[in-house]
Protein backbone atom coordinates (compact mmCIF):
# COMPACT_ATOMS: atom_id res chain seq x y z
CA UNK A 1 0.00 0.00 0.00
CA UNK A 2 0.93 3.65 -1.03
CA UNK A 3 1.81 6.58 1.68
CA UNK A 4 -1.50 7.72 2.53
CA UNK A 5 0.29 11.67 3.44
CA UNK A 6 -0.84 12.76 -0.24
CA UNK A 7 -4.78 11.94 1.12
CA UNK A 8 -4.15 14.49 3.85
CA UNK A 9 -3.24 17.43 1.26
CA UNK A 10 -5.85 16.22 -0.84
CA UNK A 11 -8.63 16.40 1.46
CA UNK A 12 -10.52 19.65 0.57
CA UNK A 13 -10.38 18.56 -2.99
CA UNK A 14 -14.21 17.35 -3.49
CA UNK A 15 -13.95 15.63 -7.25
CA UNK A 16 -12.63 12.35 -6.73
CA UNK A 17 -11.21 12.06 -10.60
CA UNK A 18 -9.13 14.72 -9.78
CA UNK A 19 -7.45 13.01 -6.42
CA UNK A 20 -7.38 9.95 -8.72
CA UNK A 21 -5.32 11.51 -11.27
CA UNK A 22 -2.84 13.51 -8.99
CA UNK A 23 -2.91 9.92 -7.23
CA UNK A 24 -1.81 8.37 -10.29
CA UNK A 25 0.71 10.66 -10.81
CA UNK A 26 2.09 10.00 -8.31
CA UNK A 27 2.79 6.41 -8.81
CA UNK A 28 -0.06 4.79 -7.26
CA UNK A 29 -1.31 1.72 -8.66
CA UNK A 30 -5.31 2.00 -10.05
CA UNK A 31 -6.30 -0.62 -7.26
CA UNK A 32 -4.81 1.26 -4.02
CA UNK A 33 -6.52 4.66 -5.80
CA UNK A 34 -9.41 3.23 -6.14
CA UNK A 35 -9.65 2.13 -2.41
CA UNK A 36 -8.60 5.01 -1.10
CA UNK A 37 -10.97 7.24 -2.55
CA UNK A 38 -13.34 4.48 -2.08
CA UNK A 39 -14.35 4.10 -6.52
CA UNK A 40 -14.21 0.82 -7.96
CA UNK A 41 -11.67 0.26 -9.66
CA UNK A 42 -12.69 -0.38 -12.63
CA UNK A 43 -14.31 3.13 -12.93
CA UNK A 44 -10.78 4.82 -12.32
CA UNK A 45 -9.50 2.89 -14.65
CA UNK A 46 -11.97 4.42 -16.94
CA UNK A 47 -10.96 7.75 -16.27
CA UNK A 48 -7.29 6.91 -16.87
CA UNK A 49 -7.97 6.06 -20.21
CA UNK A 50 -10.17 8.59 -21.52
CA UNK A 51 -8.13 11.41 -19.63
CA UNK A 52 -5.02 9.87 -20.90
CA UNK A 53 -3.63 10.83 -17.88
CA UNK A 54 0.24 9.34 -18.40
CA UNK A 55 0.44 11.48 -21.50
CA UNK A 56 0.53 14.64 -19.18
CA UNK A 57 3.22 17.10 -19.49
CA UNK A 58 5.37 17.34 -16.43
CA UNK A 59 5.06 20.87 -15.97
CA UNK A 60 1.06 21.34 -16.49
CA UNK A 61 1.44 18.26 -13.97
CA UNK A 62 3.63 20.39 -11.40
CA UNK A 63 1.31 23.53 -12.38
CA UNK A 64 -2.04 21.40 -11.25
CA UNK A 65 -0.30 20.40 -8.15
CA UNK A 66 0.30 23.93 -7.50
CA UNK A 67 -3.38 25.00 -7.84
CA UNK A 68 -4.52 23.03 -5.62
CA UNK A 69 -1.84 24.02 -2.94
CA UNK A 70 -2.89 27.02 -2.85
CA UNK A 71 -7.00 26.53 -3.05
CA UNK A 72 -6.37 24.47 0.62
CA UNK A 73 -4.30 27.65 1.74
CA UNK A 74 -6.40 30.30 0.85
CA UNK A 75 -9.92 28.24 1.78
CA UNK A 76 -8.38 27.73 5.42
CA UNK A 77 -10.32 30.42 8.16
CA UNK A 78 -7.79 30.81 10.29
CA UNK A 79 -3.65 30.92 8.66
CA UNK A 80 -0.21 30.41 10.45
CA UNK A 81 2.43 32.65 9.76
CA UNK A 82 3.97 29.79 7.94
CA UNK A 83 0.58 29.50 5.54
CA UNK A 84 1.11 33.20 4.77
CA UNK A 85 4.57 32.77 3.70
CA UNK A 86 3.69 29.81 1.80
CA UNK A 87 1.22 31.34 -0.58
CA UNK A 88 3.13 34.15 -1.14
CA UNK A 89 5.92 31.66 -2.38
CA UNK A 90 3.27 29.40 -4.26
CA UNK A 91 2.12 32.95 -5.75
CA UNK A 92 5.61 33.61 -6.71
CA UNK A 93 5.55 30.49 -8.52
CA UNK A 94 2.89 30.69 -10.19
CA UNK A 95 3.82 34.29 -11.87
CA UNK A 96 6.63 31.89 -12.95
CA UNK A 97 4.49 29.36 -14.93
CA UNK A 98 2.53 32.18 -16.26
CA UNK A 99 5.97 33.74 -17.81
CA UNK A 100 6.71 30.14 -19.14
CA UNK A 101 2.99 30.05 -20.80
CA UNK A 102 3.56 33.09 -22.12
CA UNK A 103 7.48 32.01 -23.61
CA UNK A 104 5.46 29.55 -25.30
CA UNK A 105 2.89 31.71 -26.95
CA UNK A 106 5.36 33.16 -29.32
CA UNK A 107 7.16 35.19 -26.35
CA UNK A 108 10.66 36.25 -25.82
CA UNK A 109 13.23 35.52 -23.45
CA UNK A 110 13.02 38.44 -21.49
CA UNK A 111 9.36 37.01 -20.81
CA UNK A 112 11.20 34.09 -18.78
CA UNK A 113 13.87 36.70 -17.19
CA UNK A 114 12.72 40.05 -17.13
CA UNK A 115 15.94 41.19 -15.75
CA UNK A 116 16.74 40.47 -19.21
CA UNK A 117 14.58 42.91 -20.29
CA UNK A 118 16.21 45.78 -18.17
CA UNK A 119 19.04 45.24 -19.89
CA UNK A 120 18.01 45.48 -23.37
CA UNK A 121 16.22 48.60 -22.22
CA UNK A 122 19.20 50.13 -20.61
CA UNK A 123 21.35 51.99 -23.11
CA UNK A 124 24.30 49.45 -24.22
CA UNK A 125 28.30 50.29 -24.23
CA UNK A 126 28.91 49.67 -27.91
CA UNK A 127 31.50 46.98 -28.39
CA UNK A 128 35.17 48.21 -29.35
CA UNK A 129 36.05 47.21 -33.42
CA UNK A 130 32.73 45.51 -33.75
CA UNK A 131 31.04 44.74 -36.84
CA UNK A 132 27.87 43.28 -37.39
CA UNK A 133 26.57 40.96 -40.75
CA UNK A 134 25.11 43.74 -42.53
CA UNK A 135 28.36 45.75 -41.94
CA UNK A 136 30.17 43.67 -43.02
CA UNK A 137 28.33 42.64 -45.68
CA UNK A 138 28.64 46.41 -46.68
CA UNK A 139 32.13 46.87 -46.06
CA UNK A 140 32.83 43.71 -48.68
CA UNK A 141 30.53 45.44 -51.13
CA UNK A 142 32.11 48.97 -51.23
CA UNK A 143 35.57 47.43 -51.09
CA UNK A 144 35.06 45.20 -54.42
CA UNK A 145 33.43 48.07 -56.16
CA UNK A 146 36.64 50.38 -55.86
CA UNK A 147 38.91 47.82 -57.23
CA UNK A 148 40.83 48.31 -61.08
CA UNK A 149 41.30 45.54 -62.53
CA UNK A 150 44.58 44.01 -61.70
CA UNK A 151 43.77 44.63 -57.83
CA UNK A 152 40.82 42.30 -58.84
CA UNK A 153 43.55 40.20 -59.83
CA UNK A 154 45.42 40.27 -56.44
CA UNK A 155 41.91 39.50 -54.99
CA UNK A 156 41.48 36.55 -56.55
CA UNK A 157 44.75 35.17 -55.59
CA UNK A 158 44.56 36.03 -52.20
CA UNK A 159 44.14 32.19 -51.20
CA UNK A 160 48.02 31.82 -52.90
CA UNK A 161 50.13 30.86 -50.03
CA UNK A 162 52.84 33.12 -51.28
CA UNK A 163 52.49 35.96 -53.46
CA UNK A 164 55.42 38.27 -54.81
CA UNK A 165 54.76 41.80 -56.99
CA UNK A 166 56.77 44.09 -58.66
CA UNK A 167 55.04 47.10 -58.87
CA UNK A 168 55.14 50.65 -60.25
CA UNK A 169 55.15 53.42 -57.62
CA UNK A 170 51.68 54.93 -56.45
CA UNK A 171 49.64 52.20 -58.08
CA UNK A 172 47.99 51.69 -54.66
CA UNK A 173 49.40 48.50 -53.42
CA UNK A 174 49.11 49.90 -49.91
CA UNK A 175 45.95 50.75 -49.88
CA UNK A 176 44.52 47.75 -51.54
CA UNK A 177 46.59 45.38 -49.01
CA UNK A 178 45.31 46.86 -46.10
CA UNK A 179 41.62 46.62 -47.55
CA UNK A 180 42.00 43.06 -48.39
CA UNK A 181 43.56 42.31 -45.09
CA UNK A 182 40.79 43.89 -42.96
CA UNK A 183 38.01 42.17 -45.46
CA UNK A 184 39.95 38.67 -44.64
CA UNK A 185 40.01 38.89 -40.89
CA UNK A 186 35.94 40.09 -41.00
CA UNK A 187 35.40 36.85 -43.00
CA UNK A 188 37.96 34.52 -41.27
CA UNK A 189 38.76 35.92 -38.29
CA UNK A 190 42.85 35.37 -39.61
CA UNK A 191 45.29 37.55 -37.77
CA UNK A 192 47.20 39.69 -40.17
CA UNK A 193 50.80 41.64 -39.35
CA UNK A 194 51.76 44.42 -41.36
CA UNK A 195 55.93 44.45 -41.97
CA UNK A 196 57.01 47.08 -44.10
CA UNK A 197 60.44 49.06 -44.12
CA UNK A 198 59.45 51.06 -41.04
CA UNK A 199 57.26 51.22 -38.08
CA UNK A 200 56.26 54.87 -39.65
CA UNK A 201 54.97 52.87 -42.73
CA UNK A 202 53.79 50.20 -41.18
CA UNK A 203 51.08 52.83 -39.86
CA UNK A 204 50.17 53.73 -43.22
CA UNK A 205 48.72 50.70 -43.17
CA UNK A 206 46.92 51.50 -40.02
CA UNK A 207 45.65 54.96 -41.78
CA UNK A 208 44.44 52.97 -44.76
CA UNK A 209 42.23 50.25 -42.96
CA UNK A 210 41.11 52.79 -39.99
CA UNK A 211 39.77 55.39 -42.88
CA UNK A 212 37.92 52.31 -44.90
CA UNK A 213 36.25 50.54 -41.70
CA UNK A 214 34.67 54.04 -41.38
CA UNK A 215 33.98 55.28 -44.74
CA UNK A 216 32.44 52.15 -45.61
CA UNK A 217 30.65 51.30 -42.22
CA UNK A 218 30.91 53.89 -40.05
CA UNK A 219 33.07 52.14 -37.21
CA UNK A 220 35.92 53.48 -35.78
CA UNK A 221 38.44 51.31 -35.37
CA UNK A 222 41.22 52.18 -32.37
CA UNK A 223 44.02 50.05 -30.51
CA UNK A 224 47.33 49.31 -31.46
CA UNK A 225 47.51 46.25 -32.38
CA UNK A 226 43.81 46.69 -33.67
CA UNK A 227 41.40 43.71 -31.92
CA UNK A 228 38.46 43.36 -34.05
CA UNK A 229 35.51 41.89 -31.57
CA UNK A 230 35.78 38.34 -33.39
CA UNK A 231 39.25 37.86 -32.32
CA UNK A 232 41.39 38.48 -35.62
CA UNK A 233 44.49 41.28 -34.47
CA UNK A 234 45.56 43.70 -37.09
CA UNK A 235 49.52 43.83 -36.02
CA UNK A 236 52.06 47.20 -37.74
CA UNK A 237 55.81 46.42 -37.26
CA UNK A 238 58.76 48.01 -38.21
CA UNK A 239 61.69 46.23 -39.64
CA UNK A 240 63.45 45.12 -36.28
CA UNK A 241 63.81 41.88 -36.85
CA UNK A 242 63.58 41.98 -32.44
CA UNK A 243 59.99 43.47 -32.42
CA UNK A 244 58.97 41.21 -35.28
CA UNK A 245 59.20 37.99 -33.23
CA UNK A 246 56.22 36.13 -31.50
CA UNK A 247 53.61 36.97 -33.93
CA UNK A 248 51.29 34.73 -35.95
CA UNK A 249 49.04 35.32 -38.77
CA UNK A 250 49.17 36.42 -42.58
CA UNK A 251 52.07 38.43 -43.59
CA UNK A 252 52.26 41.69 -45.89
CA UNK A 253 55.60 42.49 -46.64
CA UNK A 254 55.70 45.90 -47.94
CA UNK A 255 58.87 47.60 -49.92
CA UNK A 256 60.36 44.52 -49.10
CA UNK A 257 63.25 45.46 -51.77
CA UNK A 258 63.94 48.63 -49.64
CA UNK A 259 64.53 46.74 -46.26
CA UNK A 260 68.23 46.84 -44.86
CA UNK A 261 69.39 43.06 -43.87
CA UNK A 262 66.26 41.10 -45.94
CA UNK A 263 67.53 37.56 -45.34
CA UNK A 264 67.82 37.72 -41.72
CA UNK A 265 64.48 39.44 -41.60
CA UNK A 266 62.94 37.13 -44.05
CA UNK A 267 63.69 34.19 -41.95
CA UNK A 268 61.97 35.92 -38.67
CA UNK A 269 58.64 37.06 -41.18
CA UNK A 270 58.29 33.49 -42.71
CA UNK A 271 58.43 32.23 -39.33
CA UNK A 272 55.27 34.11 -38.80
CA UNK A 273 53.15 32.27 -41.79
CA UNK A 274 54.70 28.81 -41.38
CA UNK A 275 51.11 26.91 -40.44
CA UNK A 276 48.87 26.16 -43.43
CA UNK A 277 46.38 28.54 -42.85
CA UNK A 278 48.43 31.47 -43.30
CA UNK A 279 49.43 33.39 -46.08
CA UNK A 280 52.49 35.66 -47.23
CA UNK A 281 52.05 38.46 -49.45
CA UNK A 282 55.19 40.42 -50.43
CA UNK A 283 55.13 43.38 -52.83
CA UNK A 284 57.25 46.00 -53.59
CA UNK A 285 59.15 48.62 -56.36
CA UNK A 286 62.16 47.40 -57.70
CA UNK A 287 65.51 48.78 -55.95
CA UNK A 288 68.75 47.11 -57.45
CA UNK A 289 69.99 43.97 -58.28
CA UNK A 290 72.64 44.13 -55.79
CA UNK A 291 69.78 43.64 -53.07
CA UNK A 292 69.69 40.41 -50.61
CA UNK A 293 65.99 39.88 -52.02
CA UNK A 294 66.56 40.45 -55.00
CA UNK A 295 67.90 36.73 -55.97
CA UNK A 296 64.32 35.84 -54.33
CA UNK A 297 62.29 37.27 -56.67
CA UNK A 298 64.07 35.80 -59.36
CA UNK A 299 63.70 31.79 -57.89
CA UNK A 300 68.01 31.77 -57.81
CA UNK A 301 67.62 31.66 -53.98
CA UNK A 302 65.43 28.35 -54.04
CA UNK A 303 67.89 26.74 -56.80
CA UNK A 304 70.83 27.48 -54.72
CA UNK A 305 69.00 25.27 -52.15
CA UNK A 306 69.17 22.63 -54.29
CA UNK A 307 71.11 20.07 -56.43
CA UNK A 308 71.90 20.97 -59.92
CA UNK A 309 69.12 18.46 -61.42
CA UNK A 310 66.77 19.67 -58.85
CA UNK A 311 67.08 23.10 -59.99
CA UNK A 312 63.87 25.08 -61.44
CA UNK A 313 63.84 27.68 -64.88
CA UNK A 314 61.63 30.20 -63.04
CA UNK A 315 60.83 32.97 -65.92
CA UNK A 316 60.46 36.57 -64.28
CA UNK A 317 59.88 38.79 -67.36
CA UNK A 318 57.06 41.23 -67.90
CA UNK A 319 55.53 38.96 -70.62
CA UNK A 320 55.75 35.90 -68.68
CA UNK A 321 54.12 37.66 -65.19
CA UNK A 322 51.96 40.70 -66.45
CA UNK A 323 48.80 38.95 -65.78
CA UNK A 324 50.11 36.66 -62.82
CA UNK A 325 51.41 33.38 -62.93
CA UNK A 326 52.44 30.44 -60.26
CA UNK A 327 55.80 29.93 -61.21
CA UNK A 328 57.57 26.42 -60.19
CA UNK A 329 58.54 27.17 -56.57
CA UNK A 330 55.03 27.96 -55.67
CA UNK A 331 55.19 31.65 -55.76
CA UNK A 332 52.44 33.65 -57.23
CA UNK A 333 54.08 36.11 -58.87
CA UNK A 334 53.25 39.55 -60.84
CA UNK A 335 54.62 42.37 -62.55
CA UNK A 336 52.30 45.73 -63.06
CA UNK A 337 54.09 48.71 -64.81
CA UNK A 338 52.42 51.92 -64.87
CA UNK A 339 51.15 51.02 -68.61
CA UNK A 340 49.18 47.73 -66.88
CA UNK A 341 47.95 50.01 -64.52
CA UNK A 342 46.77 52.01 -66.96
CA UNK A 343 45.55 49.53 -69.19
CA UNK A 344 43.59 47.70 -66.17
CA UNK A 345 41.92 51.23 -66.04
CA UNK A 346 43.77 52.96 -63.32
CA UNK A 347 43.11 56.60 -64.12
CA UNK A 348 45.42 58.31 -61.87
CA UNK A 349 48.30 58.82 -64.46
CA UNK A 350 49.24 61.28 -67.08
CA UNK A 351 52.35 59.29 -68.35
CA UNK A 352 53.41 62.25 -71.14
CA UNK A 353 54.08 64.25 -67.73
CA UNK A 354 55.31 61.65 -66.27
CA UNK A 355 58.29 60.32 -68.65
CA UNK A 356 59.12 64.30 -69.15
CA UNK A 357 59.30 64.69 -65.56
CA UNK A 358 61.33 61.89 -64.94
CA UNK A 359 64.47 60.63 -66.80
CA UNK A 360 64.81 57.34 -68.75
CA UNK A 361 66.76 55.80 -65.96
CA UNK A 362 64.27 56.97 -63.39
CA UNK A 363 61.26 56.38 -65.59
CA UNK A 364 62.06 52.61 -66.08
CA UNK A 365 62.82 52.02 -62.26
CA UNK A 366 59.64 54.04 -60.64
CA UNK A 367 57.01 52.90 -63.41
CA UNK A 368 58.63 50.15 -65.04
CA UNK A 369 59.58 47.69 -62.53
CA UNK A 370 63.28 47.32 -63.67
CA UNK A 371 65.76 46.88 -61.75
CA UNK A 372 68.80 49.17 -61.22
CA UNK A 373 72.48 48.65 -61.49
CA UNK A 374 73.93 51.23 -59.02
CA UNK A 375 77.61 50.07 -59.21
CA UNK A 376 77.76 53.31 -61.30
CA UNK A 377 75.94 55.34 -58.59
CA UNK A 378 78.05 58.19 -56.49
CA UNK A 379 75.76 56.91 -53.74
CA UNK A 380 74.66 52.79 -53.94
CA UNK A 381 72.25 51.14 -52.35
CA UNK A 382 74.40 49.21 -49.76
CA UNK A 383 76.03 52.40 -48.82
CA UNK A 384 72.78 53.83 -47.73
CA UNK A 385 71.15 50.51 -45.90
CA UNK A 386 73.59 51.71 -43.23
CA UNK A 387 72.03 55.01 -42.86
CA UNK A 388 68.36 53.81 -42.89
CA UNK A 389 66.68 53.58 -39.21
CA UNK A 390 63.63 52.84 -37.50
CA UNK A 391 63.25 56.63 -36.61
CA UNK A 392 60.14 55.61 -34.82
CA UNK A 393 61.76 53.27 -32.30
CA UNK A 394 65.09 54.33 -32.55
CA UNK A 395 64.31 58.78 -31.76
CA UNK A 396 61.54 58.17 -30.02
CA UNK A 397 63.29 59.55 -27.15
CA UNK A 398 64.25 62.87 -28.69
CA UNK A 399 61.45 63.00 -31.65
CA UNK A 400 57.57 63.34 -31.45
CA UNK A 401 55.98 63.86 -35.21
CA UNK A 402 52.73 64.31 -34.31
CA UNK A 403 53.25 67.05 -32.07
CA UNK A 404 53.44 70.78 -32.74
CA UNK A 405 57.05 71.05 -32.05
CA UNK A 406 58.31 67.37 -33.40
CA UNK A 407 61.44 68.11 -32.03
CA UNK A 408 60.54 70.61 -29.28
CA UNK A 409 63.21 73.67 -29.40
CA UNK A 410 66.25 71.98 -30.76
CA UNK A 411 68.20 73.29 -33.88
CA UNK A 412 66.93 72.38 -37.12
CA UNK A 413 68.81 72.70 -40.49
CA UNK A 414 66.69 73.18 -44.04
CA UNK A 415 67.88 71.92 -47.17
CA UNK A 416 66.01 73.27 -50.51
CA UNK A 417 66.34 72.43 -54.54
CA UNK A 418 63.86 73.99 -56.56
CA UNK A 419 61.75 72.68 -59.26
CA UNK A 420 63.25 72.72 -62.63
CA UNK A 421 60.89 72.89 -65.97
CA UNK A 422 57.79 71.13 -64.86
CA UNK A 423 59.98 68.40 -61.79
CA UNK A 424 59.29 68.53 -58.26
CA UNK A 425 61.13 70.50 -55.80
CA UNK A 426 62.96 68.88 -52.63
CA UNK A 427 62.59 69.80 -49.22
CA UNK A 428 64.27 68.11 -45.86
CA UNK A 429 64.56 68.49 -42.46
CA UNK A 430 67.87 68.07 -40.62
CA UNK A 431 68.85 67.41 -37.19
CA UNK A 432 72.71 68.33 -36.82
CA UNK A 433 74.77 66.33 -35.13
CA UNK A 434 75.25 67.97 -31.05
CA UNK A 435 78.79 66.61 -30.66
CA UNK A 436 81.14 64.68 -32.88
CA UNK A 437 79.96 61.30 -32.27
CA UNK A 438 76.49 61.93 -33.21
CA UNK A 439 74.79 62.17 -36.27
CA UNK A 440 72.97 63.89 -39.07
CA UNK A 441 69.30 62.84 -38.55
CA UNK A 442 66.55 63.62 -41.57
CA UNK A 443 63.50 63.94 -39.65
CA UNK A 444 61.42 65.35 -42.97
CA UNK A 445 61.87 65.38 -46.58
CA UNK A 446 58.77 66.38 -48.91
CA UNK A 447 58.92 66.87 -52.85
CA UNK A 448 56.85 70.38 -53.81
CA UNK A 449 54.84 70.11 -56.93
CA UNK A 450 54.15 72.88 -59.13
CA UNK A 451 55.57 76.36 -60.14
CA UNK A 452 54.55 78.29 -57.78
CA UNK A 453 57.62 79.87 -55.67
CA UNK A 454 54.96 81.41 -53.59
CA UNK A 455 53.58 78.70 -52.44
CA UNK A 456 56.89 76.66 -52.23
CA UNK A 457 58.14 79.93 -49.83
CA UNK A 458 54.94 79.51 -47.84
CA UNK A 459 55.42 75.75 -47.55
CA UNK A 460 59.11 76.31 -46.09
CA UNK A 461 58.03 79.28 -43.44
CA UNK A 462 55.31 76.75 -42.11
CA UNK A 463 58.07 74.31 -41.34
CA UNK A 464 59.72 77.25 -39.43
CA UNK A 465 56.80 77.46 -36.80
CA UNK A 466 57.33 73.85 -36.29
CA UNK A 467 60.74 73.58 -35.57
CA UNK A 468 63.63 76.02 -34.10
CA UNK A 469 65.25 76.42 -37.96
CA UNK A 470 69.10 77.94 -37.32
CA UNK A 471 69.56 77.00 -40.71
CA UNK A 472 68.31 77.09 -44.56
CA UNK A 473 70.62 76.59 -47.75
CA UNK A 474 68.87 76.82 -51.26
CA UNK A 475 69.95 76.57 -54.56
CA UNK A 476 69.17 79.81 -56.59
CA UNK A 477 69.56 79.00 -59.89
CA UNK A 478 66.24 79.58 -61.91
CA UNK A 479 63.07 78.97 -60.02
CA UNK A 480 65.20 79.02 -56.79
CA UNK A 481 65.97 82.49 -57.23
CA UNK A 482 62.21 83.61 -56.65
CA UNK A 483 61.72 81.38 -53.71
CA UNK A 484 64.96 82.63 -52.11
CA UNK A 485 64.41 86.01 -52.52
CA UNK A 486 60.70 85.51 -50.41
CA UNK A 487 62.28 83.48 -47.90
CA UNK A 488 64.85 86.18 -47.01
CA UNK A 489 61.70 87.87 -45.43
CA UNK A 490 61.25 85.75 -43.06
CA UNK A 491 64.80 83.94 -42.58
CA UNK A 492 67.40 86.78 -43.37
CA UNK A 493 70.28 84.70 -42.93
CA UNK A 494 69.79 82.01 -45.85
CA UNK A 495 73.06 80.30 -47.44
CA UNK A 496 72.33 80.47 -51.71
CA UNK A 497 73.75 78.36 -54.22
CA UNK A 498 74.54 79.20 -57.39
CA UNK A 499 75.54 75.65 -58.68
CA UNK A 500 78.63 75.18 -60.93
CA UNK A 501 80.76 71.47 -61.00
CA UNK A 502 83.33 72.88 -58.58
CA UNK A 503 79.54 73.66 -56.09
CA UNK A 504 78.21 70.74 -57.04
CA UNK A 505 81.54 68.37 -56.37
CA UNK A 506 82.24 70.15 -53.19
CA UNK A 507 78.37 68.77 -51.84
CA UNK A 508 78.58 65.80 -53.00
CA UNK A 509 82.22 65.03 -51.29
CA UNK A 510 80.83 66.36 -48.24
CA UNK A 511 77.24 63.65 -47.99
CA UNK A 512 80.11 61.01 -48.70
CA UNK A 513 82.24 61.71 -46.73
CA UNK A 514 79.40 61.99 -43.37
CA UNK A 515 78.13 58.63 -45.18
CA UNK A 516 81.17 56.76 -45.26
CA UNK A 517 81.61 57.63 -41.45
CA UNK A 518 77.83 56.60 -40.68
CA UNK A 519 77.28 59.68 -39.64
CA UNK A 520 73.63 60.00 -41.43
CA UNK A 521 70.69 58.60 -40.27
CA UNK A 522 67.16 58.58 -42.17
CA UNK A 523 64.03 56.40 -41.61
CA UNK A 524 63.53 52.94 -43.56
CA UNK A 525 60.20 53.91 -45.34
CA UNK A 526 61.97 56.99 -47.30
CA UNK A 527 62.95 54.93 -50.56
CA UNK A 528 61.75 58.42 -52.42
CA UNK A 529 65.29 59.55 -50.50
CA UNK A 530 67.26 56.76 -51.26
CA UNK A 531 66.20 56.85 -54.94
CA UNK A 532 67.50 59.95 -54.99
CA UNK A 533 70.84 59.21 -53.54
CA UNK A 534 71.10 56.14 -56.16
CA UNK A 535 70.11 58.32 -59.45
CA UNK A 536 73.49 60.44 -58.66
CA UNK A 537 75.84 59.46 -60.78
CA UNK A 538 79.60 61.44 -61.78
CA UNK A 539 79.77 62.26 -65.27
CA UNK A 540 81.53 64.69 -67.55
CA UNK A 541 80.56 68.61 -68.63
CA UNK A 542 79.84 69.36 -72.08
CA UNK A 543 83.28 70.49 -72.96
CA UNK A 544 84.85 67.19 -71.53
CA UNK A 545 86.78 69.30 -69.27
CA UNK A 546 85.65 68.78 -65.60
CA UNK A 547 84.27 66.28 -63.80
CA UNK A 548 80.07 67.00 -62.72
CA UNK A 549 77.56 64.96 -60.79
CA UNK A 550 74.39 64.60 -62.80
CA UNK A 551 70.99 62.69 -62.10
CA UNK A 552 70.31 61.23 -65.79
CA UNK A 553 69.36 64.56 -66.86
CA UNK A 554 71.37 66.99 -69.50
CA UNK A 555 70.23 69.72 -67.66
CA UNK A 556 72.92 71.22 -65.07
CA UNK A 557 70.96 69.86 -61.71
CA UNK A 558 69.51 67.29 -62.71
CA UNK A 559 66.64 65.73 -61.25
CA UNK A 560 67.46 64.34 -57.80
CA UNK A 561 65.55 67.27 -55.83
CA UNK A 562 65.80 65.41 -52.28
CA UNK A 563 69.31 64.26 -52.46
CA UNK A 564 70.53 67.87 -53.30
CA UNK A 565 68.35 69.39 -50.49
CA UNK A 566 69.87 67.40 -48.06
CA UNK A 567 73.51 67.84 -49.44
CA UNK A 568 72.21 71.95 -49.07
CA UNK A 569 71.32 71.12 -45.15
CA UNK A 570 74.55 68.87 -44.68
CA UNK A 571 77.09 71.71 -46.13
CA UNK A 572 76.40 73.78 -43.46
CA UNK A 573 78.85 71.46 -41.21
CA UNK A 574 82.31 72.25 -42.31
CA UNK A 575 83.88 69.60 -45.13
CA UNK A 576 85.83 68.25 -42.36
CA UNK A 577 83.47 67.55 -39.87
CA UNK A 578 82.64 68.50 -36.42
CA UNK A 579 85.85 68.56 -33.59
CA UNK A 580 86.53 71.36 -31.02
CA UNK A 581 88.14 73.67 -33.10
CA UNK A 582 85.47 74.36 -35.09
CA UNK A 583 82.33 73.44 -32.85
CA UNK A 584 81.16 77.29 -32.75
CA UNK A 585 79.44 76.55 -36.01
CA UNK A 586 76.58 75.12 -34.42
CA UNK A 587 76.77 77.10 -31.36
CA UNK A 588 76.24 80.21 -33.79
CA UNK A 589 73.87 79.08 -36.00
CA UNK A 590 71.78 77.79 -32.57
Amino acid sequence: MNDLSPIANLALVADNKLKAKFLYWLGWKIVDIAQAIDEKERTVQAWKTREEWEKEKPENRIEDALVIRLMTLILKNKKTSGDSKEIDLLMRQYERFARVEKFRNGGGESDLNPNLRKRNEAPRKKEANHFDHEQIEQLIAFFEDSLFDYQHQWYREMNQRTRVILKSRQIGATWYFAREALVDALQTGRNQIFLSASKFQAHIFKGYIKSFAFEACGVELTGDPIILSNGASLTFLGTNSRTAQGHHGNLYFDEFFWTYGFNELNKVASAMSVHEKWRKTYFSTPSTITHQAYDFWTGERFNKRRAKDQQLNIDTSHDHLKNGHLCEDRMWRHIVTVLDAKASGCNLFNIDELRFEYSVDEFANLFMCEFVDDSLSIFPLEMLQKCMVDSWEKWEAIYKPFHSRPFANKPVWLGYDPALNGDSAGLVVVAPPENPTDKFKVLERHQLKGDDFAAQAEFIRQITLRYNVTYIGIDSTGMGTGVAQLVKQFFPNLTEFSYSPEVKAMLVFKLQDVIRKERLEYDNGFTDLTQSLMSIQKTMTASQQKMTFTAGRSEATGHADLAWALMHAVHNEPLEGQSTSNKSYLEFSS
